[in-house]
This record gives C-alpha cells, structure tokens and sequence, in this order.
C-alpha cells in the first residue's frame, strides 16, 4: 500500500499530479485504509499531506467519484462507498487493485468473467477471423512455445494471443472490454506461468493450440469450450499455488 514517505508531495506544476494523487487514495480505499462508510480526512489535512494545491485535490476527488469509489455529502463530507460501487471494469481501478496483489477470491471472480467473455470473442471469431489472425495466434503460440525460462515473456505471448481472439471476433464491446482489462489479465497470467514446470508448460501451449484449430475449423462451439479449458487450467494453477503456499 502507498503511504505518505513513498508517496511524496507534489509542487503544482508536477505533471497530473491529481491523477497520483487519485491513485494513492485509490490504492488505500481498495486497500481498507478507508473502509466503506468512513469519511476520508477534511481538505485542510489532505492539502497538508499532499502539498497539492486545492484545485488538484478537488480534480483528484472527481477521479475517485467518477470511479465509484467515493461520494461527497453535503455537512458530511468525502465518503467511502461500499465495494459494490466500485468500477473493476475501469483501467485504473484494476491497476490500483493488481498493485496490491491479488486474492484468490478476485482471481476466481476474473476468471468466471473471462470464461463468460472471452468463449463468447472465440466462437465469433470462429465465424469472423481472417488468415491474418489465424497467422498472429500461430505466433502468439510460438512465442508461448518457446517462452520455458522466462514468466514475463510467456504472459506477454498469452497477453497477445488472448487480445488477438478480441480482435478476431470483431465485436468492438469484447475488444474494448479486453483492453481494459489488460492489466490484470497479464498479473493473473503471471500468477500461473507454467514455464517452470515442463508439463504444463507443454499442456498450456497444447490448449492454445486447440483454441486455434478450433477457431481456423470455424468451429464455434468447440473454440469457445476450448478457451473455457485453458482459463480454468490457468486458474487451477493459481489455486494449486495458493494453497501450497
């Protein structure tokens, strides 16, 4: 969690600064530093904290309650809202959630989201894709292939094969939801890299490889039954994990 040393102050001219703020705020609140119901401190100590002027304060604010995260109250003040409020659909909302690390409760959470909508991107893009994205799943595949040393390079291959299905499926809502979901979809691949472990590595890349197959058959049913199975091994690597450790 962000705290006040790490964290800094700001001179007015720092370049969007009300955004570092938001996000320190952002990260806390996520964090339980503020919990849902508890009001944040009044301006005079947040100005003190920061050393931000308070217009970049008050932009900050505007950040955190467009995201769902708070509500200014009249003779209350800034307010914590209750969880079911916040926006995990928003980028910066899901990086201020992977900075902390994540639960295996949020992981699973992810991962019945990705099941629903990344099947759904793989049976249209079964009916939609091109030979140019059959090509770049094929090389996402072999990046994936040849990733055995290195977690970083294999969850950016699987990072890019997962985006490229997006595309593939030609649905502007699936691709836009890819992306903002990004982040922590490259933390969870992370998470449950098989690259140390032989035979998962071989039965991951075998289960991408079927994703494609499937798609390059135009088999709908099959690509999104496919994409199902290699999310659930993911998230059974990362359970397998969690319990072990």
């Amino acid at each position: 969690m962000a705290s006040e040393a790490s964290f800094g102050r700001f001179t007015e001219g720092t370049l969007s600064s009300h955004d570092q703020v938001a996000r320190t705020l952002g990260v806390e609140i996520l964090g339980g530093l503020y919990k849902p119901g508890e009001k944040l401190p009044v301006e005079a100590d947040m100005l003190a904290r920061f050393g931000v002027s308070r217009t970049v304060l008050r932009e900050a604010f505007k950040t955190l309650t467009a995201k769902g995260l708070i509500v200014s109250k009249t003779r209350v003040g800034t307010v914590v809202l209750d969880s079911a409020h916040w926006n995990f659909f928003d980028a910066a909302v899901l990086g201020w959630k992977v900075s902390q690390g994540f639960d295996i409760a949020f992981v699973r959470d992810l991962a019945d989201v990705r099941r629903a909508i990344e099947a759904a991107a793989a049976a249209a893009a079964a009916k939609r894709c091109s030979p140019e994205d059959i090509a770049e799943l094929r090389r996402c595949l072999a990046r994936m292939d040849a990733a055995t040393a290195s977690a970083s390079d294999f969850a950016l291959a699987d990072l890019d094969f997962h985006k490229t299905v997006g595309r593939a499926s030609g649905n502007v809502l699936m691709r836009s939801l890819a992306a903002v979901v990004e982040t922590a979809l490259l933390a969870s691949f992370r998470m449950s890299s098989p690259v140390r472990e032989a035979e998962e590595h071989a039965a991951s890349v075998a289960g991408h490889r079927r994703i494609i197959d499937a798609i390059e058959a135009g088999d709908a049913d099959e690509a999104a039954t496919a994409m199902r199975d290699i999310i659930g091994h993911g998230l059974s690597r990362i359970e397998r994990g969690a319990t072990s450790s």
